[in-house]
């Protein structure tokens, strides 16, 4: 009898531990999450789509996909009909993939220009800007996917 209740003892002991265990790593996990958020800037002649990283853990951006008319581009020069040397542009790709830290953020594109005559170069680039929508893939420390999307018709909102 008590072998019987010593061994009940431990195997009740053991699923504890194991469930300690489980709940340590659920709480890791989420101690670490990043929270991606697609960030747009038409001001002044700045504009500008950022990938901010709002969470307290680090995000490994896999792909940027970009759609328009219904296409898939997985670099932002193949969308927009503008010359990619006049803007700063990033690409993600299978061997160039990109780390958001805490806070941190991708400059998915960027475009600085002086308001006063730069009015028709503005508003081509809003007008090319809000004809997309981007989807931001990525994962975790733990691999677990992460994705956010938005679209960039915001551009258009003085056109």
């Amino acid at each position: 009898m008590d072998l019987a209740l010593s061994f009940a003892m431990s195997f009740f002991a053991l699923l504890a531990t194991f469930y300690q265990a489980h709940l340590q790593r659920v709480h890791n996990q989420k101690s670490v999450k990043p929270l991606p958020q697609i960030d747009l800037m038409d001001r002044d002649g700045v504009l500008f789509v950022h990938v901010q990283n709002n969470g307290v853990g680090p995000m490994i951006v896999d792909r940027l996909v970009f759609t328009r008319g219904g296409k898939h581009y997985y670099r932002i020069q193949d969308c927009l009909d503008i010359d990619p040397k006049s803007y700063y542009h990033v690409e993600v790709t299978d061997t160039n993939k990109k780390v958001l830290i805490p806070g941190g953020f991708l400059q998915v594109f960027s475009e600085p220009l002086d308001p006063q005559g730069n009015q028709g170069t503005i508003a081509l680039f809003q007008k090319q800007l809000a004809a997309l929508h981007l989807k931001v893939e990525g994962h975790d420390i733990y691999n677990n996917r992460i994705s956010v999307e938005k679209s960039l018709s915001w551009f258009a909102r003085h056109l």
